[in-house]
């Protein structure tokens, strides 16, 4: 054996420059370099991340994005656990260096003197005062275990500040959503209200018209009935619309105040901006969840390191240095000095197959955060396409629905007309504002999708790059 100590002593000082933690390699993007084209994406797929007080413009929305991102209660609890994972990282980090301590001490107690009795050996009393400054156990990382774990606790703490930046954009976008359909839902709240005005004109004229003789109790039915489905869905939205500001409160986090909601779904303060500028998949790395995983991948890589450094000697060092003497007057006279110096070195011999198994399950863990990173990126790359696809097509829809309402109002001043003289029955008149109503309907949700859709590719892009500072 004490031939063995000093060979491995010569071993581990050859051994030390060696890089027992696998150089880390981003994996290939498993998505391809552009995102896809065709008839559903439009002419152009150009998509870029902005400042989300570049895509959300009023300063309304502005204003309550802003009291969401002081209040929210997710998002303190995500920079709390920022600052934890970051004090975690400083515990780890502190083992690459030595804890210096300084002692003070006396001690008194009775001892015997050690001589036989003939000689005068009796117990006496005694004190002893010292002083000393020393490290106790710090270990010499010659095969970069506490390196390694130091890399990995970084990585962990870089991760907790990618989820935080996920969970402010994911807030923003929330927000954003919550607002614009109370927006969709005043404006449809607005066309019942209309449609009820309308319904209850008509109403009147049949009942006048059934009074002079010139129309039938079928004719006062149906306006009736167009005039109560109107009054049912203005208490339903007026239901709905309460219901939204309740949820946008809630994930504001305070009551929005009324001067800062919109009134309809064409309000200005719904006013959205555009992405230019153009950018392949690889912005996808940008995305907080992405590179979450990244750096949980990399923490995963440390981890392999510290596990193969545990296969080899470790030397840990306790040393002191200080004064010692019987006398407190004295403690810091010549001749007064003592020191100690205990290196120790601890061989892996047989540990039962626990550093083989934590080895195993280090790789293996790299080998689940891989493919939990592809995985991400995978999903991104959908979610990104599938509004890229959404808002290929989505100015066609606005048009197509702003022409279908423009043509059934016409068909219902047409039929009313035609009613009023006499020249056609209220059937028509019926039909014509059943579908106007339904168009108008139509398109109020068509808008909100394309409002929505711009806020669905904020946050599915990964917010702005001035969101990460």
């Amino acid at each position: 054996m004490t031939r063995l100590i000093p060979g491995l002593l010569l071993a581990s000082t050859l051994l030390a420059g060696c890089a027992l933690e696998p150089a880390y390699h981003r994996p290939a993007l498993p998505v391809p370099a552009q995102w896809p084209t065709g008839p559903a994406y439009g002419d152009s797929t150009q998509v870029a991340v902005a400042d989300w007080r570049d895509v959300f413009l009023d300063p309304k929305l502005q204003a309550v994005i802003g009291q969401a991102l002081a209040n929210s209660r997710d998002l303190r609890v995500a920079i709390a656990q920022i600052q934890a994972s970051r004090a975690q990282y400083h515990v780890q980090r502190a083992d690459l260096f030595p804890t210096i301590d300084a002692k003070a001490g006396v001690s008194t107690g009775r001892q015997y003197t050690g001589l036989p009795p003939i000689l005068g050996g009796a117990y006496q009393n005694g004190t002893t005062y010292s002083t000393s400054v020393g490290t106790t156990a710090y270990e010499l990382d010659l095969f970069g275990r506490v390196g390694s774990l130091t890399k990995a606790a970084l990585q962990t703490y870089l991760a907790t500040e990618e989820a935080r930046r996920g969970a402010q954009i994911t807030l923003v976008a929330e927000v954003a959503s919550d607002y614009l359909t109370y927006a969709a839902d005043a404006s449809l709240l607005q066309v019942s209200m209309a449609t009820v005005t309308s319904a209850r004109a008509n109403y009147e004229l049949a009942q006048r018209r059934l009074t002079g003789g010139i129309a039938s109790q079928l004719d006062v039915s149906n306006a009736e009935t167009i005039l109560d489905q109107a009054q049912d869905n203005v208490a339903r939205y007026t239901t709905q619309v309460a219901q939204d500001k309740n949820a946008l409160d809630l994930v504001v986090g305070a009551p929005v105040a009324p001067e800062n909601l919109p009134t309809g779904v064409d309000d200005p303060a719904t006013r959205l901006g555009a992405a230019p500028d153009a950018l392949d998949s690889s912005v996808l790395l940008l995305r907080p969840d992405v590179a979450e995983a990244e750096h949980t991948l990399r923490s995963a890589n440390a981890d392999i390191g510290a596990a193969r450094a545990a296969f080899f000697p470790s030397i840990s060092l306790t040393g002191s240095g200080g004064t010692e003497s019987a006398s407190l007057s004295n403690l810091f006279s010549r001749g007064a000095g003592v020191w100690s110096f205990a290196p120790t070195i601890t061989l892996p011999i047989f540990a039962g197959g626990a550093n083989r198994a934590n080895l195993d399950y280090a790789k293996a863990e790299d080998r689940i955060d891989v493919a939990q990173y592809e995985k991400a990126v995978q999903t991104a790359f959908r979610e990104v396409a599938d509004a890229l696809a959404q808002r290929g097509t989505i100015a066609e829809r606005l048009r197509a629905q702003r022409a279908q309402v423009a043509a059934a109002a016409q068909s219902l001043r047409l039929a009313e007309a035609l009613y009023a003289r006499g020249s056609d029955s209220y059937l028509d008149v019926l039909t014509a504002q059943r579908t106007l109503y339904s168009a108008q309907q139509s398109l109020i949700a068509v808008q909100l999708i394309e409002q929505t859709n711009t806020v669905t590719l904020y946050k599915v892009l990964g917010g702005a790059l001035s969101d990460r500072k």
